[in-house]
């Protein structure tokens, strides 16, 4: 009984490897992301050098570059979600990244993950700036006809930033 226990054991924990598929796929899914926004930044400041040199200005102009780079900085930070999301997983069920530590043997703290709070902590923290993100991407494609919209605009915006506060003193602890 103990051979198979022992045998047992060993498929189980050697099981974790299949957590390499997330990561390679989620590195894959970053670098699509990174890939697509920076074509729309590319494309957005193709569009900007031909509007001024065609000496043309078209009525939205303002709003669709700054929604084409609200839009890629959106996906900018869902790339970056991916990344920290296969960093997170690797070093919490593979192993530690080496390549991470400097000289001394100190881990660098920015993609250091030790715990599912941590690595859900660290993706929950980009989400809500890519929901803001968002947020701000359609407030500025929306068209305010009274004071009503633009109070719910301010209340919006207030509530935007007390959640951001509160969220920057998640896991800060003064003693």
């Amino acid at each position: 009984m103990n051979m198979i226990e022992k045998i047992f054991e060993s498929g189980l924990w050697n099981s974790r490897f299949i957590i390499v598929l997330a990561v390679i796929f989620g590195l894959i899914g970053a670098v699509s992301l990174f890939a697509v926004a920076s074509v729309d930044i590319y494309n957005t400041a193709a569009y900007v050098i031909h509007t001024y040199t065609t000496h043309a200005h078209p009525e939205h102009f303002h709003e669709e570059i700054v929604g084409g780079i609200i839009g890629a900085v959106d996906l900018y930070l869902i790339g970056v979600v991916m990344i920290i999301f296969s960093f997170g997983l690797y070093e919490l069920f593979i192993s530690d990244i080496d390549a991470a530590k400097d000289e001394h043997g100190a881990e660098n703290q920015l993609l250091a993950v030790h715990s599912l709070d941590q690595l859900k902590d660290k993706i929950s923290k980009v989400i809500v700036m890519v929901l803001v993100v968002g947020f701000f991407q359609k407030v500025g494609h929306t068209v305010f006809t009274g004071a009503l919209e633009l109070l719910y605009l301010a209340l919006s915006i207030t509530a935007v930033a007390v959640g951001l506060y509160f969220l920057s003193k998640v896991g800060h602890h003064d003693h």
